[in-house]
Formats: structure tokens, sequence, C-alpha cells
């Protein structure tokens, strides 16, 4: 019976260790995702995933590939905790009878995991957008003023580049936030977080467990590692392809600072109904292939982590015997 029960600090830490590597591995094509999203038909900076990757190292040099990283980094691990430990929750809740769940039971689980994740997701998000788009803006900028400079030459007084502005840090966004907006500051964009990430769970977390499920050589087994990790990768790449459309609204919403000629949004409906008026139905797929290859190993290292319960050694090898 107690070899049945995973306590909620194992749920925690085995969240946190996978969010902690997951990011660390996939935080350049987030970046990338950020940069893709967020600029519009007129002022066309990438033409991919890899062009974004290579000008960002040339401008902004290696570690331009992680700016936000930080932010991440601390905040990942109570919002996958969270993610994972509410699923587990409301499925143990929803299995109280003994029965096998249903697949509305699974996506009611899923659904509650995503609500509750968001507490920490928006914030998070909030803080990285900015810091991830910084150099885009930047770059932009800087094209903009050498060809104004261009143009002046022949005539006019040559123009005086303006210095670089400087680069905000994640404490500074924060400060300014709460003072200018208070907590609320932080939680812009939360209606466009909800719809993103709750239909993700609602998808992920009945394919994860069905798929893991195929993979299983006896019923009162574990999968094997190697099934819960393309589970896990599989599932991933589905649902954040599937809620694409939702993350690019979202993208756009939550990023403060816009390019030239960039249109500005005053919430999710005039969001959406611009990109479509003005840049196609194919904007809503924008990034989409990086948030596959971000969320699929993501995720996929998450239910390793999850399924091996490394936390439950960790914490097994920490308690005393005698007690």
């Amino acid at each position: 019976m107690a070899d049945k029960q995973i306590s909620l600090p194992a749920k925690l830490i085995n969240g946190g260790i996978a969010g902690l590597i997951g990011v660390t591995c996939v935080f350049p094509i987030d970046l990338a995702k950020t940069r893709l999203q967020n600029q519009q038909n007129g002022q066309r900076m990438y033409t991919s995933m890899s062009d974004c990757l290579i000008k960002t190292i040339r401008s902004e040099g290696y570690f331009g590939m992680y700016r936000g990283a930080a932010v991440n980094l601390t905040l990942v691990t109570p919002e996958k905790a969270i993610k994972l430990a509410a699923n587990d929750f409301f499925r143990h809740q929803l299995s109280k009878d003994g029965q096998k769940l249903t697949l509305l039971k699974e996506m009611l689980a899923g659904c509650g995991a995503g609500t509750c994740q968001v507490i920490v997701t928006t914030p998070m998000e909030m803080l990285k957008i900015q810091l991830q788009d910084a150099g885009r803006i930047a770059a932009q900028r800087k094209i903009l003023a050498a060809q104004g400079q261009l143009s002046a030459q022949g005539g006019a007084q040559p123009s005086v580049e303006a210095p670089p502005a400087p680069r905000p840090t994640a404490t500074q966004l924060t400060r300014d936030l709460l003072r200018s907006r208070g907590v609320a500051g932080l939680y812009k964009g939360l209606g466009a977080t909800l719809l993103r990430d709750v239909p993700f769970s609602v998808v992920y977390f009945p394919l994860f467990a069905n798929l893991n499920q195929l993979g299983r050589p006896a019923s009162e087994e574990k999968s094997p590692f190697y099934v819960s990790f393309l589970a896990g990768c599989v599932a991933g790449s589905a649902a954040a392809v599937a809620v694409n459309p939702c993350d690019v609204v979202k993208t756009r919403l939550q990023s403060l600072q816009r390019g030239v000629n960039e249109d500005t949004y005053s919430g999710f409906l005039d969001c959406a109904r611009k990109i479509l008026r003005h840049e196609g139905p194919s904007a809503f797929l924008k990034g989409a292939y990086c948030r596959a290859l971000v969320i699929a190993p993501l995720f996929g290292i998450a239910q390793v982590v999850y399924f091996l319960g490394i936390a439950e050694s960790l914490l097994g090898l920490l308690q005393d015997p005698q007690a």
C-alpha cells in the first residue's frame, strides 16, 4: 500500500528536475519560436528557426540564445511540478471508485492540471517573452537606423547613431510592471494562457496515458524507460501543434515592446482578428514546428524522470530508516 502512495514532495521534486533538464536542452529553440511568432509581415527579420538562431548568435553571441533562460529555470520547477502533481491528484480523485479512468475523466484531470499551472506560467511567460524578444526589437531598430543614415547622406547633416538601449533584466521588468500595473501586470495575457494551457493538458495527459499504456508489458508493471519517453514526446508535440494558434495570440498579447509599424492589440479577439486580416490563417501556425521541437523532448524527459521516480530514490536515501 505504501508503495502505491507517492508523496507530494516527491512529485514536486520530480517535476522540478524534469523541468530544469528539459529547459536547459531546448531553450534556444523556444527563443526562436517567440521571435518568429512576434514578427509581423511588414518587418520580417527571420525566415526560419535556423536563420533566427544564426542571426542571434552573430548579433548577440552564443549566450544570446539563452536570453530569459534564468526566468524559466527559476520558475519552471514550480510550474512543471504543479502541472504533473495536479494531474496526478485529479486522476487519483476521479478514480476513487476503483474503476479505470474513462477518456472524459482523463480529460477532466488534464483540464484541472492546466488550470492550476497558470498561476506560475503566466508571469513566467510574461517576463520570458520580453527578454527573448528584446534582441529582435534591438536588431530591427539598428537596421532601420542604418537605412535612415544611408538615405540622409548627400546633403543633410549626418545622423548620429543613438546609443543602444540597455537590455532589460527580469528583476527590472518585474519592478516596473508591479510599479505601473500592480500584480495584474504580471498576469497580462492570463485568459490567452488559459486558452492555451487548458486545451493542451486536455489533449496531452489522456494521449500520454493511453500511449504509455500501449507499451506496458503487463498491466501491473511500469512501462519501459523508452516507452515513457516516446509517449511523452509524441503526446507533447501533438498537443503543442494543436494549441499553437492560441500560443501565437498569447505571445503577441504579452509582448510589451513593438517593432516599427507592428500592430497593437486590445485583447484576445482583437489580436486574433488582426492576425487573420493582415497575415492570413497561416500566421496562427508561426513557430509551430519550433514549439513541437521544444515540447516533445521537454515532456519526454519530464515523464521519464517522473515515472523513474528519481525523487523517491533521493528522499529514500535521505530518510533515516530508524526514525
